[in-house]
């Protein structure tokens, strides 16, 4: 008996050189635009990237650059950071993204344990490069994101960019990679020792770029203009620079500046529809403005994530600007995406509020991705949107260990997150809070993250964040930790009685302390961590009140 064939069909390699190469020949002229540091607007197409991206290659591989070696940047959302991520994964090498707000002992280490060959970074981290170079002692050779004529005066020996680019021709095919090979190094942003390493390869890329461009998650299309505001260096962008050239979108990049003016000036004058960021960053565009008395003309959707949004920010956005909010979940681990939180035919046909809070949780898996939730015996829980436990994932695109350490994290082939969750009905995932950052008080559970979003709710908070403190009766206890905003006053008694019928009573903090700023991870998540050690030896007016 003969087994029949399965299927007569092309067998081509998913690699990440793919994407480019179908935006160059089916969407050429399509622009991608940024706002460069030299202080101008720089704006070509995704044919002339391609060109760029093919010269970069040749010239990394002139330098003697092997297939599998790491070439590092260290760079902000720019043309020239999008040519490396497809110059270096294009013939073989990996593209390793450091995250430059890491501290410069942290930044030294990831260099020495990726063992980067090169490293490409932007001018304005010359300071930062003079300052790496003696700590990297393997890199043979750092290369500065710019011509000769912007070249910083620095300690370290530096290449042009565009003087490597120039000797080179661009006439180059793309290689046929195998698609298991390294395609990008993330390091996760190493809040509680040494960060790790997540290594992704052509395969895993390109799946990714298929499910984020899926109409029920990101759902880009040729007919947008893409801003992404999220770091190029923070997960890959969330998978934007790939997305992208695989649906034809524009692209818009921001350079380093992302402050809330700035960001509004250049959606404006892009006529971006679709834009992606984290909630620290979104707080700033929308605070200018309110205070400048604008609108958005073209902006219509965007993608939050990274840490939770606030329901107060969520109703801003759609209520008040008529922006569709796609709250979003994933993680370094996951290439990054997991859930995004989009609505069914059915759900639509729903009152507003039942679909407002199905929005403001974050939302279904994409296909390539599976979750459960267990209990700590690792039982699973039932999805009744009331049991919360341990958030496990896999998936296509689901790290197995990381770079360079043999011990698998996975449990029965599940990646545990950290993260505590609930899932409905509707099979959308609600994050209640990392298991690290729970509150138990009294044998019971209080959501860190529920405290916050009750609190930014209030009219005079800017930001707020929530942590235990030690109790003598409870264990633990909520403290509300409040920046206020600008010229509106609010005392710790009427926040505290602003919790009154929103959570339930013994929910509501114990204690509220107003500071100037709360401090954020290089990735802008609260550092809650750090927030804990600085209050640890708080006392709460109910742990007086026992003592007495």
């Amino acid at each position: 008996m003969t087994t029949p064939l399965l299927g007569q069909m092309m067998d081509t390699p998913l690699n990440v050189s793919s994407l480019l190469a179908h935006a160059a020949r089916h969407f050429g002229n399509t622009e991608i635009v940024s706002r460069r540091l030299e202080g101008d607007m720089h704006r070509y197409t995704y044919r002339d990237c391609e060109k760029r991206a093919k010269q970069l290659a040749q010239a990394l591989i002139a330098l003697g650059v092997q297939p599998g070696e790491r070439i590092a940047t260290l760079a902000w959302c720019g043309y020239r950071h999008l040519e490396a991520y497809y110059g270096t994964t294009g013939f073989g090498s990996v593209c390793h993204t450091i995250n430059p707000r890491l501290f410069p002992e942290q930044i030294a280490y990831i260099v020495n344990h990726a063992d980067d060959s090169y490293v490409l970074f932007d001018i304005s981290f010359a300071e930062l490069v003079d300052t790496l170079a003696p700590q990297c002692p393997k890199v043979r050779g750092w290369i500065a994101l710019t011509d000769d004529a912007h070249l910083p005066d620095m300690q370290t020996p530096v290449m042009s960019y565009e003087t490597l680019l120039a000797a080179q021709g661009g006439v180059y095919e793309w290689p046929l990679i195998d698609e298991r090979a390294a395609s990008y190094l993330c390091y996760t942003s190493g809040t509680t020792g040494n960060p790790k390493g997540a290594l992704y390869s052509h395969r895993t890329t390109v799946l990714h770029a298929y499910g984020a461009s899926l109409p029920d998650a990101m759902s880009l299309s040729a007919r947008d203009s893409v801003l992404p505001v999220v770091p190029m260096f923070h997960v890959n962008a969330w998978g934007i620079p790939h997305a992208a050239p695989l649906t034809g979108a524009k692209l818009v990049f921001p350079g380093k500046d992302l402050d809330g003016k700035s960001l509004y000036e250049l959606m404006e004058a892009e006529r971006v529809t679709y834009s992606a960021g984290v909630p620290t960053v979104w707080l700033g565009l929308l605070t200018y403005m309110k205070q400048a008395g604008v609108r958005f003309s073209s902006l219509n959707r965007t993608v939050i994530g990274g840490s939770a949004c606030p329901p107060a920010m969520l109703r801003t956005f759609q209520d008040d600007y008529g922006v569709e909010v796609i709250h979003a979940w994933g993680m370094t681990e996951m290439s990054p995406l997991g859930t995004l939180a989009k609505l069914t035919w059915e759900q639509s046909q729903r009152s507003p509020d039942e679909q407002r809070e199905l929005r403001e949780k974050q939302g279904h898996v994409i296909y390539g991705v599976d979750m459960k939730i267990v209990d700590p015996d690792g039982n699973e829980l039932p999805w009744d949107g009331v049991a919360f436990g341990d958030l496990h994932v896999r998936g296509h695109w689901v790290i197995n260990r990381y770079f360079r350490n043999e011990d698998s994290p996975l449990v029965d082939g599940w990646f545990p997150t950290g993260d505590v969750a609930t899932i409905d009905p509707d099979s959308f995932l609600h994050i209640t809070d990392r298991s690290k950052d729970v509150i138990k008080s009294g044998g019971e559970w209080i959501s860190s993250i529920d405290i916050e979003n009750v609190a930014i709710a209030h009219p005079a908070v800017a930001e707020a964040a929530c942590i235990a403190c030690a109790h003598p009766k409870w264990t633990e206890r909520p403290l509300l930790v409040v920046v206020k905003r600008k010229g509106i006053d609010v005392t710790r008694d009427e926040l505290i009685a602003f919790y009154q019928g929103k959570v339930a009573k013994w929910w509501i903090p114990d204690d509220v302390v107003f500071v100037d700023e709360l401090p954020h991870t290089a990735t802008g998540k609260l550092q809650k961590l750090k927030l804990r050690e600085i209050f640890r030896d708080h006392v709460l007016p109910s742990a007086l009140e026992g003592a007495a």
